[in-house]
């Protein structure tokens, strides 16, 4: 039976359903971010600055296939994607191209990258400490939940427990030397955009983070230690109540995982800190002008479900890369809700509601019934799960059981005309041409050193964070590095789901 004190209690109080702040967005709205990233670290940097003149309050930095995977832009294996989906990231040249101008003790980005988390972390860590910024000044955070590329996206590159490890190193080095650095974002987004269910989103993400904790606890570190650091993305889509709701959920589930089964006692590592992005497999590219109005109900979503952050996405995301129209307005929408709509102005405005604290429970009571996530992922069991959640839901789309407008509710067959983004294709020759120099200009012997070095480290049980940012120093490249840890971990081919 619901009780008002135990599941509910006040803003900013255990177990935190009405919000982690008692005053929440009176206090202080939530930062909003855009995803952005293509073409060259100069293209990216004016993309971001261009957005920060326009009122954005974070960078959020996608970084292109070949770096998720650990490859350089010369790699054959990288040959057409460079650029196309992020911004290549191969040094640490690139990397103080790409922050330029903009101020590391300001910046906050929010660094999209999983599998060679730690390398690109070495690389920012590296770039700081060049500009002479103490660390302790930096924000920000990486994304670094591999768990879920295992089970939704693909972009891992060693083993399961070799993968663990480095995702460990990251919060273990964080936790001691970076104390504004949010060192994993646990993304059940990605599962969401892979198909699952709404609750599924939850369990799992939540089942995720429960493995990163027990894995940082077995190191030895204090669990008050760092989870006040640990921060979440989640998807705000387009069933505003029950996102809401979800978001409602997810706090009361974290606080007394927190509490009751790590037996954290500081009420920051009670807090589900949790940024939102827009249900970008929702929008559609039949009239793509309806997902101005998609993308406005997520963000509403978000807030009223109490977001610390936000990433709106442009309504042409799913023809191409937003361009600056595009991606400026997505923005707009944030502010004009945050300005204009008075939502911001009241404490969870939606909490009390009958329907919605009905949706909360019965959200909370279904993701608690499923649980345990690395046999899982190893088995394919999850992966499965959400390949069937994926089929149903298109089955649903494609029977017209759900109802999609300008897909298959209110079809248009005039052609539409649209501005859409152009890759620049001379970028994958240019990024080409940049790192051959940058290979003939360092100190070769030091770079053997210093990747001779890294393969003994990888080998024992060193936190290799340190060691990346030596590595980082000498203009070793992503590739170089992530191809030592290949020789040392080996790789993960995957498994078959039907």
């Amino acid at each position: 039976m619901f009780d008002n004190e135990r599941d509910l209690g006040a803003p900013g109080r255990y177990p935190f359903t009405r919000g982690i702040h008692p005053t929440m967005y009176r206090g202080r709205l939530w930062t909003m971010r855009q995803y952005a990233g293509f073409g060259s670290a100069r293209e990216t940097n004016r993309r971001f600055r261009y957005m920060l003149e326009r009122g954005m309050a974070g960078i959020n930095v996608a970084f292109d296939l070949p770096t998720q995977h650990g490859y350089d832009s010369y790699d054959p294996r990288a040959r057409g994607e460079v650029g196309k989906v992020g911004v290549p990231v191969n040094s640490l040249r690139d990397m103080e191209v790409l922050f330029d101008g903009i101020p590391l003790a300001e910046a906050s980005p929010a660094n999209a990258i999983n599998a060679p988390a730690a390398v690109i972390l070495a690389v920012y860590v590296a770039l700081a400490e060049r500009q002479g910024v103490p660390l302790a000044r930096l924000s920000g955070s990486t994304q670094n939940d591999i768990l879920k590329e295992f089970i939704a996206r693909g972009t891992y590159i060693f083993p399961p427990l070799p993968s663990l490890r480095l995702v460990t190193d990251v919060i273990e080095f964080c936790a001691g030397r970076l104390p504004r650095w949010n060192f994993i974002n646990v993304c059940g987004y990605h599962m969401r955009e892979a198909g699952s269910t709404l609750v599924q989103e939850v369990a799992f993400g939540l089942a995720d983070a429960i493995a990163y904790v027990q894995a940082v606890l077995d190191r030895g570190v204090a669990v008050d230690a760092f989870a006040p650091r640990f921060a979440f993305n989640f998807t705000a889509g387009t069933n505003v109540l029950e996102e809401a709701a979800k978001f409602r959920a997810m706090r009361r589930l974290w606080a007394r995982i927190m509490r009751e089964r790590f037996g954290a006692r500081e009420p920051a590592s009670w807090a589900f800190r949790t940024g939102a992005g827009s249900g970008a497999s929702g929008l559609t590219a039949q009239q793509p002008e309806n997902n101005i109005v998609r993308v406005a109900l997520h963000a509403l979503a978000a807030i009223l479900g109490g977001a610390q952050s936000l990433h709106t996405a442009a309504y042409d995301e799913a023809l191409a890369l937003p361009t600056e129209k595009s991606v400026n307005l997505a923005l707009r929408t944030q502010q004009v809700l945050a300005y204009e709509s008075g939502v911001a102005d009241v404490v969870d405005p939606l909490g009390g509601s009958y329907y919605v604290e009905a949706l909360t429970d019965r959200i909370e009571e279904d993701a608690r019934r499923r649980g345990g996530m690395v046999p899982a992922i190893e088995s394919g069991w999850v992966q499965q799960q959400i390949a069937d959640a994926a089929w149903e839901h298109q089955r649903q789309i494609e029977s017209g059981e759900r109802a999609l407008v300008g897909v298959n509710r209110f079809v248009e067959t005039e052609p539409w005309r649209w501005e859409i983004h152009r890759h620049a294709e001379a970028v994958e020759s240019e990024q080409r041409a940049a790192l051959t120099a940058l290979r003939a200009g360092r100190d070769g012997a030091r770079v053997r050193r210093a990747l001779d070095d890294l393969r003994a480290a990888a080998a024992g049980r060193t936190n290799l964070v340190p060691v990346l940012v030596d590595t980082v120093t000498t203009y070793a490249t992503v590739g170089e590095m992530c191809g030592v840890l290949r020789e040392v971990f080996g790789e993960y081919a995957g498994i078959q789901i039907y």
